[in-house]
């Protein structure tokens, strides 16, 4: 039986809309009196009732969360925190009317602006970085550089296991910390994938929440959105948005691994960026992961040394030497499923999969492949490449908005509805209805299985004229051998349903002819 907060829910459909979810949970939040009570329902800023709710903003509600059951590696139940997310921390929260968004509905969701929220706001624009003009590249590259230094203002992370975060006497405010914006983002990444910390030295690590799943591009999708509206409310700038790296060039050389952009290499330390580099300076955070297994920590924004890249010098791993081909992203959009059982980096014939860069590019999967998204990455053979601690990087932000856009050319061209993704039996915190971690206040797969303008964004992306520029004749005869197969197949099936249809046509014929000489013989032959 619902609850009546519950039925409200359902029948206003009353979600948390990307770009106003964060995590780990609102500075309002982070008090003994909404931790006992498990209800994050704060009062709206600026002045205002709780959620709004007197404003007609919002309503604190129960939180639901996904009941189907998971697949995947993690078999355990009631041990890990971030199970039925957010429900070991709060079972309560705003849930925002209409166009309203945000933690306490002060805010607007994507694409919507103006006191009431009924304006709407163009679409921000996603460029690729190699392409736009300098200066508008720079001005991004240098909101990021300011949010690695600014403090979120609005959220706090959880400096120690849940077990421990009333500390050891359980009776001081939870042990939450500030953090930057851009450090938020490197901590979200790395509590998405981290272990379950079991005890001193005991961890199980076949859990992930954001990768090797159907939630990858969701989830990473969401990931964006964050970060995206944290450097337009940071800047002032309502129209930034950011750029992506397409990284499907082929060959050995980082195009934009240069100090106007990324950062070029040390000259004198292959393996680290050049001083001259706006991101020379950068502490990574959240590496080592198995110090905190071993004594049952988070990671708690501590720096921990300068960001480590060296494209292409990988000289133990030849495959990964090379960054994708052109044409690797054209096969990848012929993969038709979204993903197939088993929901996981073996499946086989799954667009996510193939994407994600367990799979060839064709979709076929195979042991040890490593293409596209994985395969950018393990490129820059170093704290990219590390996956707990890849969004360290900066090029981390650009290598995802790529995979985002040929994730939103893909829901264009196969409109895919909600069918198209598991509702249960995935890998846990890939569902389609599960709460995505650790976002909150909570936000599910199904949310960001929609495309890119529904959630206050596009791509200035022709994929096929943008890799046809990257990669000279070799793509072109790549499609052109792609267009003719393609027609060679059609003309075949167009022959072979011909011949089906015209032999079916003569058995049938046949048939009715015998069917009326059986009736003859019998009208003939009647009698008592």
């Amino acid at each position: 039986m619902l609850s009546q907060n519950q039925i409200a829910f359902t029948v206003l459909v009353l979600v948390c809309i990307a770009g106003k979810c964060q995590s780990q949970f609102p500075r309002a939040c982070a008090t003994m009196e909404a931790y006992l009570l498990h209800e994050c329902c704060p009062v709206m800023r600026g002045g205002g009732s709780q959620c709004g709710e007197a404003e007609g903003r919002g309503m604190c509600a129960d939180i639901v969360v996904d009941e189907q059951p998971w697949g995947g590696p993690y078999t355990l139940f009631g041990i890990d925190d971030r199970e039925r997310w957010p429900e070991r921390f709060f079972n309560r929260s705003c849930q925002c009317f209409g166009n309203f968004g945000g933690y306490d509905c002060a805010k607007c969701k994507p694409g919507w602006k103006g006191q009431n929220c009924d304006e709407e706001r163009p679409l921000a624009v996603r460029r690729d970085i190699a392409q736009m003009p300098l200066d508008d590249a720079v001005r991004f590259l240098e909101a990021l550089d300011q949010a690695k230094t600014t403090i979120h203002p609005d959220y706090v992370v959880a400096r120690d296991h849940y077990r421990n975060l009333l500390g050891e006497n359980g009776t001081s405010d939870p042990n939450y910390i500030d953090i930057t914006i851009y450090d938020l983002f490197v901590w979200v990444h790395y509590y998405s994938v981290r272990d379950t910390l079991l005890g001193p030295g005991q961890a199980f690590t076949g859990i992930d929440f954001s990768h090797e799943g159907p939630a990858f591009l969701t989830w990473h999708r969401m990931h964006l959105l964050n970060l995206e509206e944290d450097l337009r409310e940071m800047t002032g700038d309502e129209d930034m948005a950011i750029p992506y790296w397409n990284f499907a060039i082929g060959g050995s050389e980082c195009d934009i691994c240069t100090d106007e952009l990324v950062g070029d290499r040390h000259p004198n330390i292959p393996s680290q960026l050049s001083p001259n580099s706006r991101f020379a300076d950068w502490e990574i955070v959240c590496l080592s992961l198995d110090w905190f297994d071993d004594n049952i920590k988070l990671c708690n924004g501590t720096s921990e040394g300068p960001i480590i890249r060296n494209p292409g010098g990988n000289t133990d791993r030849p495959l990964v030497q090379k960054l994708p081909e052109p044409e690797d992203v054209a096969k990848c959009l012929g993969v038709e499923n979204y993903d197939t059982f088993p929901f996981f980096s073996d499946s086989d014939k799954s667009f996510r999969n193939t994407l994600e860069g367990y799979a060839e590019v064709d979709g076929q999967f195979a042991e040890g492949a490593r293409t596209l998204h994985n395969l950018a990455h393990l490129f820059l053979n170093g704290t990219g490449g590390q996956t707990h601690a890849s969004a360290n990087d900066p090029i981390f932000v650009l290598l995802h908005a790529f995979t985002d856009a040929i994730f939103e050319e893909w829901l264009i061209r196969e409109q895919p509805s909600a069918t198209a993704y598991p509702t249960r039996d995935a890998p846990i915190g890939h569902n389609i209805d599960y709460n995505m971690v650790p976002f909150f206040p909570p936000v599910t797969n199904r949310d960001m299985f929609v495309e890119a303008s529904k959630l206050g964004y596009k791509y200035e992306f022709n994929i096929l004229a943008d890799l046809e520029q990257n990669s000279g004749p070799s793509f072109i005869w790549a499609v052109i051998g792609v267009i003719v197969f393609a027609a060679f197949v059609t003309i075949v099936t167009i022959m072979i349903t011909g011949i089906r249809r015209r032999m079916k046509l003569q058995q049938e014929e046949e048939l009715y002819q015998r069917l009326i000489a059986e009736d003859y013989e019998r009208d003939e032959h009647y009698g008592p």
